[in-house]
């Protein structure tokens, strides 16, 4: 199989091309706001166990350092109400509730993985044909890894810097390490935003054939796009936020589910990638196969 950085032969722009084509064939904005209403089911119930799990191990001051970075994640007034069911949530951290906070986060958060190995399937163009259990099974595993990069990428950008210090001092290599240590704890994160995506573009559509890619073009594509929108989601809120002005209180929900839509595009953007690239370089490898038969049988004759 070739590189998928190769474009399939592509050159940029007729990628681009094809991409939107197939993005509009397979109706990604109607399925992009599908899943964030499931991302938005998962997302309360995924803080009820994380932060019950905090709330029962961890001090105050750790407590702080989370709901500030969540705060920071979502855009605009939605982060006040993430913060404020973060604080709900530690004021009554208890052993049932971390029980109940597995189940619940593991259940809603299938469900939008469900949404989106279905979405992916439809993008690759395969009908579903695993055994019930294998998908569900699938789709768990893919949901406690995607969980577990999640909390790698937050805590080395809460604790990369303390982390680096406490790694220097005890190998003893002072000061350069630890410069060294804050380019190298970012790239650590997103070294587990492009696993996620692999993760999810490997094992989510039903494929006959698969192949994995560290880093794909579409997963480029899908982490870019996420982060350019969501700052510019968040540029154009600082300056327009008229949802708070208009809807009130709603205001909050809106934009916290503009952004899971945002977060749900860019997935599926980037399968539909991936998908242009290696279609393109199987109808190559079919055109190719049939020259050298057409060859072969001419040389023969």
């Amino acid at each position: 199989m070739p590189s998928l950085w190769k474009f399939g032969g592509l050159t940029p722009l007729k990628l681009t091309r094809l991409a939107i084509k197939k993005i509009g064939m397979d109706e990604l904005s109607t399925r992009s706001a599908a899943l964030s209403y499931y991302f938005l089911l998962a997302l309360f119930p995924m803080f009820l166990f994380l932060i019950s799990l905090v709330g029962v191990f961890a001090g105050p001051e750790l407590r702080g350092s989370i709901i500030s970075a969540f705060g920071r994640l979502a855009p605009g007034s939605s982060s006040q109400l993430v913060n404020s069911v973060i604080n709900q949530t530690f004021r009554s951290s208890t052993g049932i509730k971390l029980a109940a906070g597995i189940l619940g986060a593991l259940w809603a958060a299938s469900g939008g993985m469900s949404a989106v190995v279905t979405s992916l399937n439809v993008i690759y163009r395969t009908p579903e044909t695993r055994p019930w259990w294998k998908q569900k099974l699938t789709i768990l595993g893919l949901t406690i890894a995607l969980a577990l990069l999640i909390i790698v990428a937050l805590v080395l950008v809460l604790y990369g810097g303390r982390i680096g210090q406490l790694i220097a001092e005890h190998v003893g290599l002072g000061s350069v390490f630890k410069a060294l240590w804050q380019v190298l704890h970012w790239a650590v994160s997103f070294a587990a935003m492009f696993l996620s995506y692999a993760l999810i573009y490997y094992f989510a559509p039903n494929l006959e054939e698969r192949h994995w890619h560290w880093v794909s073009p579409g997963a480029a594509a899908g982490v870019g796009l996420w982060l350019l929108a969501s700052v510019g989601f968040r540029i154009y809120l600082h300056f327009f936020n008229s949802y708070s002005a208009t809807y009130g209180s709603l205001g909050a929900v809106i934009i916290l589910m503009l952004w899971l839509y945002i977060t749900g595009l860019a997935i599926l953007v980037g399968g539909e990638i991936n998908w242009v690239i290696e279609n393109e370089d199987k109808n190559r490898a079919v055109f190719e196969t049939k020259l050298h038969q057409i060859e072969a049988q001419m040389k023969a004759a």
